[in-house]
């Protein structure tokens, strides 16, 4: 017996981005893997904060995330 056919979540994408409540695209800074230890701990810092995604790019990280909104 087949599974029935439906929107599938991208799972790549839900990886990197996570909607918020109020609907906001959220996306974790880059630069935050390695060689840590070259950068100042106030820089560090900041690099921890998640970001909101750019306007024009919440369409389509929402577009693949069909579950989250």
């Amino acid at each position: 017996m087949r599974r029935p056919r439906g929107c599938k979540t991208r799972k790549s994408v839900a990886k990197r981005f996570k909607v918020s409540a109020t609907g906001k695209v959220l996306r974790s800074h880059t630069g935050r893997r390695h060689l840590l230890a070259g950068k100042v701990p106030k820089r560090r810092h900041r690099l921890r904060e998640m970001v909101e995604v750019d306007a024009t790019d919440t369409y389509r990280v929402k577009q693949n995330l069909p579950f989250s909104h």
